[in-house]
């Protein structure tokens, strides 16, 4: 799947819908390179809760207040995860580019009410499993390997050579593949294509080997169990069915990846630009701690969420919200609602950030303590193995990504002393 979208569409969603005249577009370069701004723009013109077009004008509520997203996020039963409530369907076109975002699958991201708690109850208790000794030895073994690769040069896009890759590796691992194989490689390979397609790219014939990929591994682990998170849901006494495992296994490996990945890039560009960080990043696990926690407030992964559909009318916000109407959770606009949060730092110990969402369907634990893992694990490693590490261009050269729903580099060039081996 691809982040990028086509040029909004002539029409528009019908009369009548809230949206049509007042709703704000998310997107344009403007948004993409400084979202706090619009963000605070949509607080200042419409409150906690704003009318806005997705791509091909189609209308939704976008959600910024922190206690109107926990609110939310709280309340299943009033807005819901089962995309199928939506009552724009007949505006869709088929090709419409968030359609990998919202189209109803048989995964624990969908499901509702007894059947989610199962499922994720079956997800939790295969993640509680992991040491997260031997998973920090694991990313810091893969780190030092992708960092050998570029090691000699002298500089790197760590993008592409580092972040997106070093997650990748640890969760396919974490869910039973070998290290190291061609297989192994491959399937990272797809991942990257199916989550982040380039132009030129196919992210469904992708998305297809990974699936493939996975009903294999699922078939060889039932047949073979072994000490990793695939065996271990097969074996939950929850007793799931293979398709089950294999939907969960894609869902938790997508949403480990790209989000870590993004928290991993957005630190290092912290660290790098921030002259807060100078004097003490190199091995300062600390400080380390505090960009990890600050970028989690300032610069979250996963900036907006689509979403929750209205299980019937109601009323969020000051806002009329009618049954099927999507609302799309910010989680970087609740995270920097100045009722909430006062402008400033955020303190190494403040977490209440909503980044990993609320209520049942947020990222089930212990899913963020492990992707935390992984993320400072990363960054310390590529401190420590390249402590004069600078940034390659000046920092407003830097290039978001052009996405409403993810917040991370294009790409993070920079420059070091070359390490010879």
């Amino acid at each position: 799947m691809t982040d990028s979208a086509p040029p909004l569409a002539e029409g528009g969603p019908p009369a009548g819908c809230p949206a049509r005249a007042t709703g704000v577009r998310l997107s344009g370069l403007a948004y993409q390179q400084t979202p706090s701004e619009l963000y605070r723009s949509l607080r200042r013109d419409h409150g906690p809760v704003a009318p806005v077009l997705l791509d091909n004008d189609i209308p939704a509520w976008l959600v910024l207040g922190y206690n109107e997203v926990s609110y939310v996020t709280g309340h299943d039963e009033l807005f819901a995860r089962d995309s199928r409530r939506w009552n724009q369907w007949d505006a869709i076109p088929a090709d419409w580019p968030l359609l990998p975002f919202v189209g109803h699958q048989p995964s624990v991201l969908f499901v509702e009410g007894d059947e989610h708690r199962l499922r994720a109850g079956v997800i939790s208790r295969a993640l509680d499993a992991v040491d997260q000794m031997e998973l920090a030895s694991a990313c810091q073994e893969i780190g030092e390997v992708l960092i050998a690769a570029f090691a000699g040069s002298g500089r790197a896009e760590l993008m592409a050579s580092y972040a997106h890759p070093l997650p990748m590796h640890a969760v396919v691992r974490l869910c039973g593949m070998p290290a190291g194989g061609l297989d192994t490689e491959e399937l990272v390979r797809d991942l990257r294509l199916s989550l982040d397609a380039h132009e030129g790219e196919d992210p469904v014939a992708a998305y297809g080997r990974v699936q493939a990929r996975i009903e294999q591994l699922v078939k060889e682990k039932r047949a073979a169990p072994g000490d990793d998170v695939t065996s271990r849901m097969l074996l939950d006494p929850a007793g799931l069915g293979d398709e089950a495992v294999v939907q969960d296994v894609i869902t938790v490996i997508a949403a480990a990846q790209q989000p870590t990945a993004n928290w991993i890039g957005n630190t290092l560009r912290l660290l790098l630009t921030d002259d807060r960080f100078a004097t003490t990043v190199a091995g300062g696990k600390l400080s380390v701690g505090q960009a990890l926690n600050e970028v989690l407030w300032l610069d979250t992964p996963t900036q907006n969420f689509i979403g929750r559909w209205a299980a019937r009318d109601t009323q969020l916000g000051g806002r009329q919200i009618k049954a099927g109407d999507c609302v799309v959770m910010s989680f970087a606009a609740a995270n920097t609602d100045p009722q909430v949060w006062p402008e400033g730092p955020a303190g190494a110990e403040n977490s209440a950030h909503l980044s990993f969402s609320n209520g049942e369907h947020r990222c089930p634990f212990p899913a963020p303590q492990l992707a935390d893992v992984i993320a400072r694990t990363a960054v310390e490693t590529l401190m420590e193995h390249l402590p004069d590490v600078v940034l390659g261009v000046e920092p407003h050269e830097l290039r978001w990504r052009p996405s409403v729903w993810m917040r991370g580099l294009a790409d993070l060039p920079v420059g070091f002393t070359p390490v010879l081996h």
